[in-house]
C-alpha cells in the first residue's frame, strides 16, 4: 500500500488502516468504537505515537476528559520530546485542569 505521505513511524498497512478507521469513527461520533480500536492498537504497540496522539485527541476534543488527554500527550512527549503538535495540544487541555 502506497501512502500519499511519508510513513515517518513505519506503520504497518494494518496500523494505517486502523488509524484511518478510528479517525473516521471519531468524525461520525462513534466514539466508543474508536476508543476500543485505538486501545487495542496500543496493546500491540504501547509506544505508537500516532495511536497515543489520536487517543489524546479523542479524550480531549470529543470526550472532554482533559486529564486523560494530557496523560496521552505526556506519553508522546516522553518518546518524542520535540513533538510540537503534542506539546501544543497538551498545553491546550492543561488549561481545563485545576
Amino acid at each position: 500500500m502506497s501512502t500519499p505521505f511519508e510513513n515517518t513511524y513505519n506503520l504497518s498497512v494494518l496500523q494505517l488502516s486502523n488509524l484511518e478507521k478510528a479517525e473516521e469513527m471519531m468524525l461520525k461520533n462513534d466514539l466508543g468504537n474508536a476508543e476500543r480500536l485505538l486501545l487495542e492498537m496500543l496493546e500491540s504497540d504501547a509506544d505508537c505515537i500516532p495511536v497515543l496522539s489520536n487517543l489524546g485527541h479523542l479524550y480531549g476534543r470529543y470526550l472532554s476528559e482533559f486529564e486523560t488527554a494530557v496523560e496521552y500527550y505526556d506519553r508522546v512527549l516522553e518518546i518524542e520530546p520535540d513533538n510540537a503538535w503534542a506539546r501544543d495540544s497538551r498545553r491546550r487541555y492543561l488549561r481545563y485542569i485545576d
